[in-house]
């Protein structure tokens, strides 16, 4: 008669063993759907780059980003997709899958590549695709000093409205490029005049990261609970949205 601890032990052995062939197994099926959905797409759509590509474990469909072009959701054999935002029903609740996937690149930028107005006691932040030029943006940024006394940082990202190219990109660029973009920041939703200047910036980019997430005004925000909001609102309403 076997040993029990003999016993226990070599099904200890097998049970990790059968872990290990499981997940080998789960790897090279995600490589290989990989592979196919890159393939699909490089075939069928070879005017698009792919910017990212994620597997998504509720739908296990592959959540494909395009450059300049619109979202994918792609079965691993690379034969079927829909276009579009992906919803989950969460109780009474339905929440956008494909944009919080997409908010969340905001989240990952660094915060050195904006111009910040930090609360001293932070509880929560906002981070805002703003254009200088643009009047609700102005009165949002009268706004700063009292959300600040609520604990609420304020990130500024560039969004302007005219595009790439357009006196408010360059504007923009100026300020972000300056000495003190914080200061400069405040004279140009003043109206002031802002000396030229040039550098390494994200202007661009934070207008194109806007566009891909949907932004189609300013300000755009993107809380720090996840929640994006179209347009002005006040100190006090953005607490609350907060929690605060």
């Amino acid at each position: 008669m076997m040993n029990p601890r003999s016993l226990l032990s070599r099904m200890s052995f097998f049970c990790v063993l059968a872990y290990l062939f499981s997940f080998t197994l789960f790897s090279s099926a995600a490589q290989a759907g990989t592979a196919e959905v890159k393939a699909a797409i490089k075939r069928a759509l070879p005017q698009y780059s792919i910017d990212s590509m994620t597997l998504h474990k509720g739908t296990n469909l592959y959540t494909v980003e395009l450059k300049d072009g619109p979202t994918l959701h792609m079965s691993p054999d690379g034969k079927y997709f829909i276009v579009g935002d992906m919803y989950k029903i969460d109780g009474s609740q339905i929440e956008n899958e494909t944009q919080r996937g997409k908010l969340a690149k905001v989240e990952s930028l660094p915060v050195s590549k904006m111009i910040v107005f930090k609360a001293k006691n932070e509880k929560a932040h906002i981070t805002v695709f703003t254009d200088v030029d643009c009047a609700y943006c102005r009165m949002l940024h009268k706004e700063v000093p009292e959300l600040n006394k609520l604990g609420i940082t304020v990130r500024y990202l560039a969004y302007p409205r005219a595009g790439i190219g357009s006196p408010a990109y360059k504007k923009m660029v100026s300020v972000w490029c300056s000495d003190n973009p914080q200061e400069w920041f405040t004279k140009a939703t003043e109206g002031d005049d802002i000396p030229e200047n040039t550098c390494a910036n994200p202007v661009a980019s934070d207008y194109n990261l806007g566009n891909d997430i949907g932004v189609r005004g300013t300000p755009t925000m993107i809380l720090s609970n996840g929640k994006l909001v179209p347009g002005y609102l006040p100190a006090n309403v953005l607490a609350k949205e907060l929690g605060l």
